[in-house]
């Protein structure tokens, strides 16, 4: 019999953890994202692991952000304001595509693509405004051009840290598109019309 209890992660911090995966998953990708993107995602998911980052007070009440009216809203902000909304905006569509894409699909009327092209364009517009990050030009628009592929790598790893072994087995068959619809249904993955390549 296997012990099924989970197991203490012994890291430095959360982002060397979260770099260390992503860039494992990356390295054996038929199309890896630039280092800098696994890096930056990793920065990411270190400061948005907790829920409460999605969610912001208005006059006095709790509610979720609202993305997509943020973005409208940006481009009547201030230069600097504009940074920081988009940023914020691209940011947490990275982590809801990536890292909570499951709940996404699960609980909301918008789904993961929505929110997939509001995070590239997010970081498309965050480029115009801000046209080099971390001494690389046009940093955030790679971020842009590398935001499905590496949501895609956010959620395997997200995957990976939520199932056991055999489960993410069946998961990495799935986003390489081997598995049939009576295998992913057995093993709890829901498809969908569009398979990730």
């Amino acid at each position: 019999m296997t012990d099924k209890r989970s197991s203490i992660i012994t890291v430095p911090d959360l982002r060397s953890f979260f770099f260390q995966g992503l860039d494992e998953l990356n390295n054996r990708s038929l199309c890896p994202v630039p280092q800098e993107a696994i890096f930056y995602s990793s920065t990411v998911l270190d400061r948005l692991a907790l829920s409460a980052s999605f969610f912001e007070e208005e006059d006095g009440r709790i509610r979720e952000k609202i993305l997509g009216t943020k973005l409208l809203e940006a481009t009547q902000l201030t230069r600097e304001e504009q940074r920081r909304v988009y940023q914020e905006v691209g940011d947490a569509a990275l982590m809801l595509c990536g890292y909570f894409s499951e709940s996404v699909s699960r609980k909301r009327i918008l789904d993961t693509s929505y929110y997939q092209q509001l995070g590239a364009t997010a970081y498309s517009r965050l480029n115009g405004v801000v046209p080099r990050h971390m001494n690389i030009p046009s940093f955030f628009g790679v971020l842009a051009s590398s935001f499905v592929p590496l949501t895609s790598l956010i959620g395997m790893l997200a995957s990976r840290d939520r199932f056991d072994q055999d489960r993410h087995l069946l998961f990495q068959k799935t986003m390489k598109g081997d598995a049939s619809d009576q295998e992913m249904l057995a093993g709890g993955i829901y498809p969908s019309e569009k398979k990730v390549s």
